[in-house]
C-alpha cells in the first residue's frame, strides 16, 4: 500500500501542472483512473479528480503511481491529505467515530490489578583501580589515562 508521507506541496502542483498538459480523459486513462465526481480538488478556478491528482502526484514523489484500486475504499483518504497541504478538496462527509459504550448499571466497576514490575536496581558506576574515580562513559581514567 502507498504511503503519502513523502508527497509535498510542489509534487501536488506538478500532478496539477500534468494534468493541465494532458488533459482530463487522457491524464485519467494514462494512470488508470476513472473520472470521479465525489472527491474533488479546486484550484485556480478548476476542479480536478482528487484520488487521481494524489496518486500521480504520488509518483512525482516517489517514483510509482498510487494505483486507483490504493486510493479506492477508504484506504486511504485523498481529501484530507491534500487539504493538509493547503489545498481545497471536498469530498464525502466521513461518519463520525461510534459514540463510547455507556455504563449502565450505578454498581462500581471491579478494577483488575496489573501487576507492576519492580524497578531494577542501578548499576554501580566503573571506578578505576588505580585511583578509584569514577570512570568517564569512554571507560579511560581521565587521571590515569
Amino acid at each position: 500500500m502507498a504511503t503519502f508521507s513523502a508527497v509535498t506541496r510542489q509534487h501536488i502542483l506538478a500532478a496539477i501542472a500534468e494534468h493541465d498538459d494532458r488533459g482530463a480523459e487522457n491524464f485519467l486513462g494514462v494512470y488508470g483512473f476513472t473520472p470521479s465526481v465525489r472527491e474533488t480538488l479546486d484550484h485556480d478556478g478548476r476542479t480536478y479528480d482528487a484520488k487521481a491528482i494524489l496518486g500521480v502526484a504520488h509518483r512525482h514523489a516517489t517514483g510509482r503511481v498510487a494505483t486507483a484500486d490504493e486510493l479506492a475504499g477508504g484506504k486511504v483518504d485523498a481529501v484530507t491529505i491534500l487539504r493538509k497541504h493547503g489545498f481545497d478538496a471536498t469530498g464525502p462527509v466521513a461518519p463520525p467515530p461510534p459514540a463510547p459504550a455507556r455504563r449502565t448499571s450505578s454498581a462500581p466497576r471491579a478494577r483488575t490489578a496489573t501487576p507492576r514490575r519492580a524497578p531494577e536496581p542501578e548499576k554501580p558506576p566503573a571506578v578505576c583501580p588505580t585511583c578509584f574515580m569514577t570512570l568517564p562513559a569512554t571507560g579511560i581514567c581521565d587521571s590515569c589515562g
